[in-house]
């Protein structure tokens, strides 16, 4: 999804134009006050004739008292004027962050499993907190710039051409050179910006996998590679970012020099026509403080057309996300899915993580019917988590239909399907919330009552009161101050309180001690009462209840019956039970 080149296109540009102009009664106000502002300084220069004639030339004393009376009034409009603007233009410049933000974590959130698997972490994260501060940047301090220095432009102009016409379009000879640092610096930034966001991304990816996995980093004693190859991205970064400095730094000293020309020969003609008698001082030092202050905008220009580039690449990369087409989709009118018991059937359904791989799943037929416990097993890679992720549509199928009531899931609605389906993975994801909100994101509208019985059901409310808040305790990430037993049966509770007619049971046990897979299974029996259910178990062990087993070997059903009729095929399914049995005993 990344591009080496990008570019800000017609329709983008477009969109964050309309999201400015959605605040124009704002950016209308903001606008005026940038008016004033540019007002004040051309009143600036304008003074400087007066100061000079009236004052040090002929020496008026009444002009002594009127002209820093003016002086004061200008600077506290200008300064008004500021403050009105800035603010403003913050103002909006905070509001689209916000824009940006909610809908690149909606979008994110929205978005099919494939797309979080397929993308860093961290590189996600970087869109919604780094890219979007520098998209701010570019709205908020480019749009601010833009107006000020295109109103102060306005009014050096008016002040240059009214004292001296002649001189003026002299002045101008040099001027449009200073715009060719503009461009020539602007597309290194906005090149060495890219590099930049990118690499942060990477490095902010790095973080989130070495903090996480930071227990293992320390029992391997891996901490010196670890931080070695922190350095060496930190390195990468260093160098990107000084790349972008000397371009940006460059830039502002090339127009100096060039703006220095100008004033060089506004200096010697403009001399020369009040040594000649056609000018006066005051009008020549009013016409050079004005050019002077005309020439400052034009440097601002360059610093920010590199906000401007910086602002182009994030923005690339935001709408690299917001414009990402999700192969999960509805139907124009979806249906409803209702009733509280359903049958899952799989017709001829094959299945492929991407065009250039081998399928996951090869022509499976299966019917799951209500109240059924079928347990999936077989090697690892043998298609058995695609095969139910297939169920809420974590992913459609390449070919074939799941059926479930007998309608094809993809004609059903996306919420009304999921909202119909519980699952507990192996991996208990649990929230930095108290327990009585981890359960409750089973149920959002569930009484304290409802969370309390789903937790004795899950054989978890004793622990529960055991805390020293008990519901009301914090867990920490991912539950990290539980056992791996109690953050199951957490998840069960949850499970059990969304009361959903299909369960997947994704490896549930795997993970856990035998007194406390004990526990938990109790906990899942309860669990699987009246439900259509799906169970992976890598112990075979433990799906001696289920009502139905099948062994799934390269994405195909090799075989499928009760425990005791696979143990009598004496196959695949055989092997694998007297494999671990083998174990157990030598264990």
């Amino acid at each position: 999804m990344e591009k080496k080149n990008p570019k800000l296109t017609q329709p983008r540009q477009k969109k964050i134009v309309s999201l400015v102009f959605i605040y124009w009664q704002r950016l209308s106000l903001a606008a005026a006050c940038m008016i004033v502002v540019a007002a004040a300084n051309g009143a600036m220069a304008l003074l400087v004739k007066p100061v000079m004639d009236d004052i040090f030339i002929r020496q008026n004393r009444e002009m002594l008292l009127i002209i820093p009376g003016i002086a004061i009034l200008i600077f506290f409009l200008k300064g008004v004027g500021s403050y009105g603007s800035e603010y403003l233009m913050n103002y909006i410049g905070e509001k689209i962050i916000r824009f940006f933000r909610d809908s690149l974590y909606e979008k994110i959130t929205d978005l099919p499993i494939a797309f979080i698997h397929k993308e860093k972490t961290g590189a996600l994260m970087s869109r919604i907190t780094n890219d979007v501060n520098i998209v701010k940047g570019m709205v908020s301090t480019a749009v601010i710039n833009v107006f000020r220095d295109f109103f102060s432009v306005i009014a050096f102009l008016f002040v240059i051409f009214y004292r001296d016409w002649q001189l003026a379009l002299g002045a101008f000879i040099v001027l449009p050179l200073a715009f060719y640092p503009i461009v020539l610096f602007g597309r290194r930034v906005r090149k060495f910006s890219t590099g930049t966001q990118e690499t942060m991304a990477d490095l902010n990816s790095f973080l989130h996998e070495t903090f996480t996995g930071s227990k293992i980093i320390k029992i391997f004693n891996l901490q010196d590679f670890e931080k070695n190859r922190f350095k060496k991205k930190t390195q990468a970064l260093f160098r990107l970012e000084m790349k972008k400095t000397i371009a940006k730094a460059l830039s502002s000293p090339v127009m100096e020099f060039l703006g220095g020309l100008g004033i060089a020969f506004i200096i010697w003609f403009g001399g020369l026509r009040v040594i000649n008698g056609t000018s006066t001082p005051g009008t020549f030092f009013s016409f050079l403080t004005a050019v002077m202050m005309l020439y400052d905008p034009v440097k601002r220009l360059s610093k920010l057309n590199n906000t401007i580039q910086e602002g182009i690449a994030s923005a690339t990369r935001i709408f690299d996300v917001l414009e990402e087409s999700s192969p999960i989709t509805e139907t124009k009118t979806p249906q409803c899915l209702t009733g509280s018991t359903f049958n899952v059937e799989f017709d001829r359904v094959g299945f492929a993580y991407n065009d250039n791989e081998p399928p996951a799943l090869t022509d499976i037929n299966l019917t799951v019917a209500p109240g059924e416990v079928l347990a999936l097993v077989g090697m690892s890679g043998g298609g058995k988590t695609s095969l139910v992720n297939l169920v809420p549509r974590l992913y459609d199928v390449t070919h074939g239909r799941v059926l479930i009531a007998g309608k094809d899931i993809r004609e059903l609605s996306i919420k009304s399907l999921r909202d119909h389906i519980s699952i507990v993975t192996q991996e208990p994801i649990l929230f930095n919330e108290s327990v009585r909100d981890n359960i409750r994101y089973g149920k959002m509208d569930a009484t304290d009552l409802e969370i309390e019985t789903a937790a004795k059901a899950a054989y978890a409310y004793d622990f529960i009161q055991g805390f020293p808040l008990g519901f009301d305790t914090i867990i920490g990430e991912l539950g990290s101050r539980l056992s791996g037993g109690e953050k199951q049966r957490i998840c069960i509770a949850r499970a059990l309180i969304k009361d959903a007619p299909i369960l997947i049971l994704d490896e549930a046990t795997s993970a856990l001690d035998s007194e406390a897979e004990g526990v938990v299974q109790k906990a899942l029996e309860n669990l699987m009462k009246g439900r259509t259910s799906f169970v992976i178990a890598h112990r075979l062990s433990t799906i001696d209840y289920a009502s139905r087993i099948i062994l799934l070997k390269n994405g195909s059903i090799q075989e499928q019956g009760t425990h005791d009729e696979l143990m009598a095929q004496k196959g695949d399914y055989f092997k694998l039970q007297t494999m671990q049995s083998t174990k157990g005993l030598v264990a």
